[in-house]
């Protein structure tokens, strides 16, 4: 009778887990995808271990690649969305738009079909703030920096803090090309996403 009762209490936590289980798909580029870093040393996995430990409900699935841009991303997110059937969406993308001087309204454009996408599917979008160098000139720069949480207020959605902002002034913790972050940054940005996404 013990053991029934053991292996129905184990059945009930198991079904109590499934069933609060949720899925957080991240929609990146290389800040996310772990740019010239081994798999183990992104700070996606790092985060996923320290979910694992917190107990936490959410699973990643990180469909982040490098180079990608709000259009690239744009075009596989149907897919994405019916392959992993996430719970929310986290959108760190634009970087490479900036960088290669797309117009502000198309990057606007972009950003605002991948949210209603990802809406229209019954998912939660996140949106997080992204910057470009200083070096694009002040009207670029602004007009690129607010689109972010122009659209944020647009579709009533959360604005998640630009990762890069502590750590792209330090050397130390930036790589060669002082674009990515190195394998020092990346359980620093762990330990910011870890909280955001144990707060959501």
């Amino acid at each position: 009778m013990r053991l029934i009762f053991l292996v129905l209490l184990t059945l009930a936590s198991l079904y109590s887990h499934a069933a609060t289980a949720k899925k957080l798909l991240i929609a990146g580029d290389s800040l996310s995808a772990g740019y010239n870093l081994t798999l183990e040393q992104s700070w996606p996995v790092l985060l996923q271990q320290s979910l694992n430990a917190a107990n936490s409900q959410w699973t990643l699935h990180n469909a982040s690649i490098s180079g990608e841009t709000s259009g690239g991303v744009l075009a596989r997110l149907p897919d994405l969305l019916k392959t992993h059937q996430p719970d929310a969406v986290l959108i760190e993308i634009g970087g490479n738009d900036g960088l290669r001087g797309f117009p502000p309204a198309r990057l606007q454009q972009n950003l605002s079909q991948i949210i209603k996408l990802i809406q229209q599917h019954g998912a939660k979008p996140i949106l997080m703030q992204i910057r470009v160098p200083p070096n694009y000139g002040p009207r670029y720069t602004e007009q690129f920096t607010a689109i972010y949480p122009a659209l944020a207020g647009e579709f009533n959605i959360p604005l998640w803090p630009f990762f890069m902002d502590k750590i792209a002034t330090e050397a130390h913790l930036m790589q060669s090309d002082g674009i990515h972050p190195n394998n020092k940054a990346q359980p620093i940005i762990r330990d910011l996403m870890l909280q955001l996404v144990l707060e959501m």
